[in-house]
């Protein structure tokens, strides 16, 4: 969870042609699947698309999603400060996990070969028998918490006939050692 502070100050309504006061607010946000949902339900686009470019009021729009602080005044969201943007930017990024995969260090970062969209995650804690409580997780954290049931629960890679051989004689060896036997 983040909490950031935004500032009280004046701010001007263009539609209306008021001013209009902001009162210091603290606000508890949460990077989440309940959250993407929200959002993808009201945007109707792939939140974890980067192809997706997201509008400045998709973006503040994506930070009310993200609120689990109750009553907000509305106009705070356009009080945020650029200071409070770096640090949602951040947060978001943040991948919560100090697990990492092999191939992500070799290659770089993978390209998604769908659109992964909030029912898709969905559908994996289902299958995977995530907890519906991890839904509620930092994205990332539930994210790689997937990758790794899907690296879990693969199948094992079957040996070759010479790696099989290169083994057993490598345990014979051992067990001639240690009853000390020449075969």
């Amino acid at each position: 969870m983040l909490t950031i502070e935004i500032p009280g100050r004046e701010l001007y309504d263009d539609s209306r042609g008021e001013f209009f006061q902001i009162k210091d607010t603290v606000l508890s946000l949460e990077h989440s699947l309940v959250s993407i949902s929200k959002w993808e339900s009201k945007w109707h686009k792939p939140f974890l698309d980067d192809s997706y470019k997201k509008t400045q009021e998709e973006t503040i729009d994506y930070v009310r999603c993200m609120t689990i602080t109750q009553n907000v005044d509305p106009m705070v969201y356009y009080a945020l400060t650029p200071d409070n943007l770096i640090k949602i930017k951040k947060y978001i990024d943040d991948p919560m996990t100090a697990t990492w995969f092999g191939e992500d260090e070799k290659n770089g970062p993978k390209k998604r070969s769908r659109v992964v969209t909030s029912e898709l995650i969905y559908y994996w804690m289902v299958a995977l028998q995530i907890p519906w409580d991890c839904q509620k997780w930092h994205i990332n954290r539930l994210l790689t918490l997937i990758k790794v049931c899907n690296e879990e629960n693969k199948p094992q890679k079957k040996k070759s006939k010479r790696e099989i051989m290169s083994r057993n004689k490598a345990l014979n060896e051992a067990r001639k050692r240690q009853i000390n036997t020449r075969g």
